[in-house]
C-alpha cells in the first residue's frame, strides 16, 4: 500500500475555508486559512516575528494576542510541521496576491524546498488556473514591495506581478480608486463603500479597508 504524501492547503481567508468545508471540497485534506490583509497597512521585514505581530495588530485595531489567535493559530501546522507539498488557493485580485507574496516570502525565508502549487480561483472559489512554484527569491521581493514600496526587477507569476503593480499604486492620489472616492465625496460612506466593492473587484479590498480609506481622504480633504 502506497503511503500518500501529506499536503498542506493554505486558503485565502476564513470565507474560503468555510465554503470548502461546507461543500466538502478537499475533503480529508488538511486546510488552513490565512486570515490577513497584507495589502493594507504597514508591515515588518521579519515575518511573523513579535515586531511583525505588533505592527499588524495595530493595523487591524486588535491586541497582539487577538491577532495571534486569528492569524497565527490557524497557521500552526505550517510553522510546526514539514510538508513535502503545499497548495495555495487564492483569487487573482491584489488583496490575494499580496497575501500570496507574504506566504511565499516566509517559505523562502524558511528554506522550504518542497513543491508549491498555486491555484487561482474565480467566482464561487472555482479553480481557473494552476501553477507550480519554488520558494526562491520571494523574500527579497517581499522586502522590495512591502517594506521599500518598490517594484522588483523580477517577479513572477503574472498574477502576482499584476497584484504588486496595483498594490504599489492604489493609495496614490492619482489612482483610479482615489479619484473615484474624491469624485463621489458627497456620497454617504456606506453607499460609497458598496459602490467601491462592486466597481473595484480587481483590488479585492473589503468593507473595513474601504471605510478607513474613505475616512482618511475625507479628513484630509
Amino acid at each position: 500500500m502506497m503511503i500518500r504524501k501529506r499536503t498542506l492547503h493554505i486558503l485565502n481567508g476564513q470565507a474560503m475555508y468555510n465554503f470548502f468545508k461546507r461543500t466538502n471540497f478537499l475533503e480529508q485534506e488538511l486546510m488552513v486559512p490565512f486570515n490577513e490583509a497584507m495589502c493594507y497597512g504597514e508591515t515588518y521585514k521579519d515575518l511573523f516575528s513579535n515586531e511583525f505581530i505588533e505592527i499588524r495588530a495595530m493595523v487591524h485595531h486588535v491586541t497582539p494576542m487577538q491577532y495571534s489567535e486569528t492569524v497565527l493559530k490557524p497557521l500552526v501546522p505550517l510553522f510546526s510541521e514539514k510538508f513535502p507539498h503545499i497548495a495555495l488557493w487564492f483569487d487573482a485580485d491584489m488583496f490575494c496576491q499580496i497575501n500570496i507574496l507574504t506566504l511565499l516570502a516566509w517559505l523562502d525565508q524558511a528554506d522550504y524546498t518542497g513543491t508549491i502549487d498555486l491555484n487561482i480561483v474565480g467566482d464561487q472559489f472555482v479553480p481557473i488556473s494552476h501553477l507550480t512554484l519554488r520558494a526562491k527569491g520571494y523574500y527579497a521581493n517581499y522586502k522590495h514591495v512591502l517594506i521599500d514600496k518598490k517594484m522588483p526587477e523580477n517577479i513572477h507569476p503574472d498574477p502576482l506581478k499584476k497584484g504588486v503593480e496595483l498594490y504599489l499604486n492604489y493609495l496614490n492620489n492619482d489612482s483610479d480608486l482615489m479619484m473615484y472616492i474624491l469624485k463621489y465625496r458627497d456620497v454617504p460612506e456606506e453607499e460609497l463603500m458598496l459602490a467601491l466593492l462592486k466597481e473595484f473587484k480587481h483590488y479585492g479590498l473589503g468593507d473595513t479597508q474601504y471605510f478607513e480609506i474613505i475616512r482618511s481622504i475625507r479628513q484630509n480633504d
